[in-house]
């Protein structure tokens, strides 16, 4: 391996993130040509059905790139789908070299893009790079088993809790850190919470900073077992995608808005995998839960989360306030464990990135 491979690698990385709040379902992809160790072409996948990164980047070097190498950050696709197959296009236009940092895990490609260059007697090289899987991590998730990656998000004191006895909350950490949750929902394809943070706080969910004003809104799903979200509620009468998720033997009194629809459960909104499976069929990635104390607890308590971002605001509020997280554990062996993949100060409070210990 180059040197230069690897730079060029993450630098298609770094592209595929253009292309991160609207190409869902499908994975963020970059791509970089060049000739003679000159740059004459970039482009990422943009948006779902429409051209992938290699074609872009192929229309950005002004078409003629016969005897150029190629990287890209996702192996090229070898089937006709939206859009015609990558590797079939690579071929078509002459490129000598595919350097590639991570392989496509949808079981349709899995190395099949790379045994349609090599058949052609183009050169490829697989860098398997963890910048390039982690950039697909969400899509990965999702093609694989059906679930969307889980990514939890909190804001708390340092002593871990979320409101004062009495229910106040507003404003525990800071607008910086208010802010940066903004990015979190915009990459995420649904925004789960509970009908206990819906009636407390009637909640938008939405994307609402103008640096994602392209960005598509996520769907925002309530865990409401017995129908309770007002019809009032700004998620119903804001005009955006909103699932509500129901034990099959609720009844809903008044007519839906336009942009609400329901799902009936057996087992409710205790049913996370079932519910998990479905945003899965839905076609999302990655989904955030902002939610209170109960649900935190379940997604952990089950072992349904990939992520948590979790904010610390430096102040404590005591012992009578209401913890982060709704679960009990009689035995320290029985905590659960969380491993520390990045930190970072966000205004006056602290960002932490949290992942499982067994993941």
């Amino acid at each position: 391996m180059r040197t230069s491979d690897l730079l060029f690698v993450t630098a298609t990385v770094e592209l595929a993130e253009n292309g991160r709040f609207t190409c869902a379902p499908n994975p963020t992809v970059g791509c970089i040509i060049t000739r003679n160790g000159q740059v004459i072409g970039r482009g990422c996948h943009q948006y779902a059905g429409q051209g992938h990164a290699e074609v872009h980047a192929i229309a950005d070097a002004g078409g003629d790139v016969k005897g150029a190498t190629v990287y890209v950050s996702l192996e090229p696709c070898s089937f006709f789908g939206q859009t015609p197959a990558c590797a079939q296009t690579l071929l078509e236009a002459g490129v000598a070299r595919v350097v590639i940092g991570a392989l496509d895990p949808n079981p349709r490609v899995a190395g099949k893009g790379i045994a349609m260059l090599e058949a052609g007697n183009i050169k490829v090289e697989l860098l398997d790079s963890a910048e390039a899987r982690a950039c697909i991590a969400g899509f990965a998730k999702r093609i694989t088993t059906n679930r969307p990656l889980v990514r939890l998000k909190t804001a708390s004191s340092i002593d871990g809790a979320v409101a004062l006895a009495n229910g106040e909350s507003q404003w525990i950490t800071g607008p910086s850190a208010r802010t940066d949750v903004q990015y979190w929902r915009a990459r995420s394809d649904a925004v789960i919470t509970g009908i206990g943070t819906v009636l407390a706080d009637d909640p938008q969910l939405n994307v609402r900073d103008a640096r994602y004003a392209h960005c598509y809104q996520p769907l925002r799903v309530v865990l409401d077992s017995t129908a309770r979200t007002p019809l009032s509620s700004k998620l119903l009468c804001d005009g955006q995608p909103t699932l509500l998720i129901h034990n099959d033997d609720a009844e809903v009194v008044g007519k839906d808005q336009n942009n609400a629809s329901r799902l009936y459960l057996k087992d409710g909104p205790s049913d996370l995998a079932s519910l998990l499976d479905e945003l899965g069929s839905r076609g999302c990635n990655e989904v955030l839960v902002e939610a209170g104390p109960g649900v935190l607890g379940s997604f952990l308590q089950a072992d349904l989360w990939d992520e948590w971002i979790c904010y610390l605001a430096p102040k404590a509020l005591g012992r009578d306030a209401r913890q982060l997280a709704d679960f009990n554990i009689e035995k320290l062996a029985d905590s659960i464990d969380a491993k520390v993949v990045d930190q970072a100060r966000i205004g006056e409070d602290v960002r932490l990135t949290l992942r499982p210990i067994s993941k």
